[in-house]
């Protein structure tokens, strides 16, 4: 599909729903198109191009409203479902806080708009070269290289125009490690990028060094006895640590009233070494939210103090607090001035975390979960893998006992992160 066509596509949806008797409408019409190369126990298994058309439709009439999806853009098929979709709007209960955006612009092209399969064989080529040579105990049960174009094409009946047409390639690796009988528990990477051919397929989204570890895990040992100690968490460890925070700071908790931040923007709510904010513009990213509205660039936390609450339009109507807009990903943790190899030697006691396994913290920010992909850390070494150790404590409270951010960051395009030294849990 051209351009021309989602555009004509998404007008003529959106002057339909009108006719229908819609009062408020949003309309999006996109076309994506992947481009992958997927690998499976070791070796390539398969080339492939899709291409997936989508015509989403929100609709609100006297308060109530209805939202439905659907691939063909036929006018017939899209005629239907207008009509389905306003029934199922007139018997929807009403909320007053129900709202499209009015007047947002944007036009966004980034990324490379083609794909070049060359360059994904040849990063496929160079990670299986890279497992042979120097992990060759690790098993890639599912991998690929990518290449997405997503274009879209956004109308709302208050007058609001959005465009873009993106372009990022991807890679993931997700596998074990084996001898014999012996295996490690399952590991993961993987990240989008705007230059594939920028580096090694080891080098991007620290596939290397995840591999590597992970063959390291074969081998693993439970703690002696539990103790009170701190954690060298990695950049997927942190990532965990921010989504509660933006949990914390969106819809979900401030409409429920469970928000911990609800009422301390602009007081510290972190350490001071923490200054969290927005990149619109990463790989797979567009600066436009959900709800139509244009992103400009968003600082959550300033030296550890909260700036905003990020609120959609929808949360802001109903809650009375200020709309900030967010687009759907797109986020830096600022680097700090602790060399990794400094982070760890400050631990004398501990673990360098991989992952959390904590699943929903209590209201209050309080839980306990097992830590995966981990290492011991005693003296400020790194010792034998671990097994089965569980962590306690609140992550409130380990976002404000952050005692070193590290000079080095990862980035993954959704996420661009350091590691973060965190002092006070309990190890069980």
């Amino acid at each position: 599909m051209s351009n021309i066509d989602l555009q004509t596509s998404a007008e003529h949806a959106l002057a339909q729903m009108r006719r229908q008797g819609f009062e408020h409408a949003q309309v999006s019409a996109s076309a994506t198109t992947l481009t992958e190369l997927n690998v499976n126990h070791n070796e390539p298994s398969l080339m492939r191009s899709t291409e997936q058309h989508k015509l989403a439709l929100l609709g609100i009439v006297d308060g109530r409203k209805a939202s439905t999806e659907l691939s063909d853009f036929a006018d017939d098929a899209v005629l239907g479902r207008i009509e389905l979709l306003f029934a199922e709007a007139r018997s929807a209960p009403r909320d007053d806080a129900n709202a499209v955006s009015t007047d947002q612009r944007a036009d966004i092209v980034q990324g490379p708009q083609s794909a070049d399969e060359a360059l994904l064989a040849g990063k496929v080529d160079e990670l299986l070269a890279f497992r042979a040579e120097h992990t060759p105990r690790m098993m890639l049960d599912e991998a690929f290289a990518s290449h997405t174009r997503v274009r879209t094409f956004t109308l709302t009946s208050g007058g609001s125009r959005l465009v873009n047409s993106l372009g990022w390639h991807a890679m993931s690796v997700f596998g074990t490690a084996r001898d014999g009988k012996r295996s490690s528990s399952f590991n993961y990477t993987d990240g989008s990028t705007h230059a594939l051919g920028g580096a090694p397929a080891s080098e991007h989204f620290g596939i290397g060094p995840m591999m590597r570890d992970t063959e390291r895990q074969i081998e693993t040992q439970p703690i002696a006895a539990k103790f009170i100690g701190d954690v060298v968490l990695s950049p997927h460890a942190v990532a965990d640590l921010l989504q509660w925070l933006h949990g914390q700071i969106g819809d979900v908790q401030l409409i429920a009233g469970s928000s911990l931040y609800r009422d301390k923007v602009g007081e510290r709510i972190a350490s001071p070494l923490l200054t969290l904010q927005s990149r619109f513009d990463a790989p797979s990213v567009a600066a436009i939210s959900a709800d139509a509205f244009a992103t400009p660039p968003v600082q959550v936390l300033r030296e550890g103090r909260l700036v905003t609450l990020t609120p959609s339009l929808y949360g802001s109507r109903k809650t009375g607090l200020p709309h900030v807009p967010v687009a759907a990903g797109g986020w830096e943790l600022a680097a700090g001035d602790t060399p990794r190899d400094r982070l760890i030697a400050g631990v004398s006691r501990g673990a360098l975390v991989g992952r959390l396994s904590m699943g929903n913290p209590a209201a209050n920010g309080d839980f306990s979960g097992l830590i995966k992909n981990s290492f011991l850390i005693e003296g400020g070494a790194i010792g034998p893998a671990l097994s089965e150790v569980m962590i306690a404590g609140n992550v409130a409270q380990m976002l404000r006992d952050v005692t070193a951010v590290s000079r080095e960051r990862l980035d993954r395009g959704l996420w661009l992160l350091p590691w973060l030294r965190v002092s006070g849990l309990n190890f069980s």
